[in-house]
């Protein structure tokens, strides 16, 4: 069969909408099958109405070795055969199309909803629950293990603390776990039904909490889209301020995990330590924009926050002296061989299991994969300043600790580039008015891995269709897959080494 002509684009360059190829689903089917057993990430697979034609499944394929983002469409009806029996990738963005639109993916294994929510528009629901019912009726089953001994434990989704919600329930042999089932949802804001017929002001807030944590990588995402589908070119200097905040966000997150991993463990002095040095890195952006997590930083064309001379010293002392005491807690936990030993062999994935699942970011890093959004798609000042890309081979808990402190490294240095060699001139270009029938996809590496925007815009210039792939959404399987055969101690530890968002998946 002749490989579809797919629309192949740039991280977030712009095309006409009617340029996306639709092809008939086998065909699709094919393609996406073929293009991820030859290496290609399915970056995003999504459901997009439109009028004439019924519902249009949209896929957008990456290409690390080329930089290329590839789109491609199909028409399908009430049903369709599942990709994921070929394609473990395509696995939760099936579920998720089926509970938005009332599609059934036919011979799909594991077809259940992922957040419990009314189809998009007037579309058919297929599970048969009235969302009005308190009780949904076959939305809480479980998969169940069979057998002599075998016994379910149940944790959440109510968890101790500012934990967010979550359900999670082992099905365990002892204390030796067959299977994890993860049950997500409780965080639902329904953000991408209210992104339609954006942007307006409450986008700019939607986007600032997609998750949390991730302020400066979503927002940086949308920006791009956004300049993309206008045309804007955003001056050097924001890039480069850009780029300082998405690394700060990063070395925020990545000290907090090291502390976070050392606590589960009982190994008090990191734990302690890199608490406070989180708060650190956060004040450093604080610094920038008077907010820890970035919020107001960013807008369409630019910055608002500049990083004069006097101010920019401060930083820099301020970056290396919170560089200075993370070391030496990173140091004290690699050097402690009871801390090694308990990090070793513990929640294993494989290189292979990292591709079949489409895992991304510091998780897949950890399994030898070689894939980073700011050296395979690079935009803004990744594209002048490169970063190397880390990765060990293990594949456990601590070839995943020890990551985030090699990323650490790189990224320190690569502030430190950048603050030094601030480009002159403005901060912000007036970014346009949307045009109309316009596509762009944007790509970010934010701290947990791959984020993907896709931003397609209607007859007047408004969102048609805008698309959030949080780097979660790719990697939550992958925390259920590295539990089977661990002990059920080991979930904390295993749990914190992926350390995935609840609100970046329930959107």
């Amino acid at each position: 069969m002749v490989s579809p002509v797919t629309l192949n684009l740039k991280n977030s360059q712009a095309a006409n909408c009617s340029d996306i190829p639709v092809y008939p689903f086998s065909a699709f089917r094919d393609h996406i099958i073929t293009s991820v057993k030859n290496g290609a990430k399915l970056s995003a697979l999504f459901g997009n109405p439109v009028t004439d034609q019924g519902l249009q499944l949209m896929s957008v394929l990456s290409y690390p070795e080329s930089g290329t983002l590839s789109l491609l469409a199909a028409s399908v009806g009430e049903s369709y055969a599942s990709l994921t029996p070929d394609c473990p990738a395509a696995h939760w963005f099936e579920r998720e199309i089926a509970e938005q639109w009332g599609v059934t993916p036919l011979g799909h294994p594991w077809l259940k909803p992922i957040r419990f929510h009314q189809p998009f528009g007037n579309h058919a629901n297929i599970w048969g629950w009235n969302p009005d019912e308190a009780v949904k009726p076959g939305v809480t089953d479980f998969f169940q293990v069979k057998g002599e001994e075998v016994h379910e434990v149940a944790v959440g989704p109510i968890h101790a603390g500012v934990i967010e919600p979550g359900h999670f329930r082992f099905n365990c042999h002892g204390e030796t776990v067959l299977h994890l089932e993860i049950a997500l949802g409780y965080q639902h804001r329904g953000i991408e039904r209210a992104l339609q017929s954006g942007p307006d002001k409450k986008t700019l807030h939607m986007m600032e909490t997609l998750a949390g944590d991730t302020t400066i990588g979503h927002y940086t995402a949308y920006c791009q889209a956004l300049e993309g589908l206008s045309g804007c070119a955003v001056p050097p200097r924001a890039q480069a301020l850009r780029a300082m905040a998405l690394e700060l966000e990063r070395l925020a997150n990545h000290t907090g995990d090291l502390g976070a991993l050392a606590g589960d463990i009982g190994f008090l002095p990191t734990a302690s330590f890199c608490g406070r040095l989180r708060g650190d890195f956060l004040n450093l952006t604080a610094l920038i924009c008077g907010n820890r997590f970035g919020r107001d930083m960013i807008r369409p064309g630019g910055v608002l926050f500049d990083l004069e001379e006097q101010r920019k010293e401060k930083f820099l002392g301020n970056l290396e002296n919170a560089f200075r005491d993370v070391k030496r807690a990173a140091e004290l936990l690699w050097e402690s061989s009871s801390v090694v030993s308990r990090f070793e062999k513990v929640g294993v994935i494989t290189r292979e299991q990292a591709v079949q699942l489409g895992l991304v970011g510091p998780a897949a890093r950890a399994c030898g994969l070689a894939h980073d959004i700011r050296c395979d798609f690079p935009a803004g000042a990744y594209a002048d300043f490169k970063i190397p890309i880390c990765t060990q081979e293990a594949g456990d808990v601590n070839a995943r600790a020890y990551l985030r402190w090699m990323e650490i490294q790189k990224s320190v240095a690569y502030v430190r580039t950048l603050a030094n060699a601030l480009p002159p001139g403005p901060i912000r270009t007036p970014a346009g008015a949307l045009p109309a029938n316009r596509v762009a996809v944007s790509m970010v590496e934010g701290w947990r891995g791959e984020i993907c925007h896709v931003a397609m815009t209607d007859d007047v210039g408004k969102f048609h269709r805008y698309k959030v792939v949080d780097p979660s959404f790719h990697n939550w399987m992958g925390l259920a897959v590295a539990m089977r055969q661990q002990q059920i101690s080991d979930f904390p530890m295993c749990n914190k080494s992926f350390n995935l968002s609840y609100c970046g998946h329930d959107l």
